[in-house]
């Protein structure tokens, strides 16, 4: 595993994202994490997953110089059909997944903890979808899982701002479950994930099965949809625009195109 480490005690797989500096969802990454929960799905020891970042973020979000290598929309639409999958995947995933979030959780960071079970965040962490900073949109199924934990009118308000939230507001707009600080919150999703792993593994996997049950066809034709608009605003002038500001460390010079 080259952005990954992961281990195994007392029935809990912790998975460590360790990609320096901003912990960013490249490709490689999220294969890794594909791999990872293959070996981890049939391994009866392990009952509960916790996920966290190495250093000073969860993931300040996606690899956006790795977006300069795609060339065309149908690549930016599979890479984000790509990333919608093993999101999917990790709700359904028959064992429990708890993201300890620090630092910042933004775009496909954010977009990572809201396909987990349950979000444990520090205080002062830093929540957001900021894509439209850079002319683009959520790609990893963002724009369909924010409203469902914040309202329609709370996403909007982050979506169009691309101002993050804090991690005591997150927990106050139902984002995340708990708020700790900072050195604590690794801690206390460990002590969630011992308790929870005392419970029978097959009514876990039931019970997460059953809460699936709340993701209408709606919300597939919505990730359908966003993966299509993915690639279309990539390919327009303002995405170019956005990506090439935010490797410039500028602000972007949007004109509609």
């Amino acid at each position: 595993m080259e952005y990954l480490k992961w281990s195994f005690q007392d029935s809990i797989a912790t998975i460590t994202i360790d990609r320096p500096p901003a912990n960013a969802l490249s490709s490689g990454l999220l294969r890794e994490l594909s791999t990872v929960l293959d070996e981890i799905e049939p391994n009866r020891e392990i009952k509960v997953i916790v996920i966290h970042g190495e250093g000073r973020f969860f993931s300040a979000g996606a690899d956006i110089k790795e977006f300069t290598t795609v060339t065309t929309s149908e690549g930016f639409s599979n890479l984000g059909k790509f990333g919608q999958d093993l999101f999917d995947r990790m709700e359904k995933f028959p064992k429990p997944i708890i993201a300890a979030i620090h630092g910042a959780a933004l775009g496909g960071g954010l977009e990572l903890a809201m396909a987990c079970h349950i979000r444990y965040v520090s205080d002062k962490a830093k929540l957001g979808l900021p894509e439209l900073q850079l002319g683009l949109i959520p790609g990893f199924a963002g724009s369909q899982r924010l409203p469902k934990y914040v309202g329609v009118a709370r996403a909007a308000e982050m979506l169009f701002t691309s101002d993050p939230i804090t991690g005591v507001e997150a927990v106050q707009f139902g984002l995340a479950n708990r708020a700790f600080p900072e050195t604590e919150v690794v801690e206390e999703a460990l002590k969630l994930a011992g308790k929870i792993a005392k419970k029978s593994p097959g009514s876990i996997k039931a019970t997460i099965e059953l809460l699936n049950y709340a993701k209408t066809d709606e919300f597939y034709v919505g990730s359908k949809r966003e993966s299509e608009l993915f690639g279309e605003v990539f390919i327009s002038n303002d995405g170019k625009e956005g990506i090439q500001a935010f490797i410039e460390k500028r602000e972007p010079n949007f004109k509609g195109e």
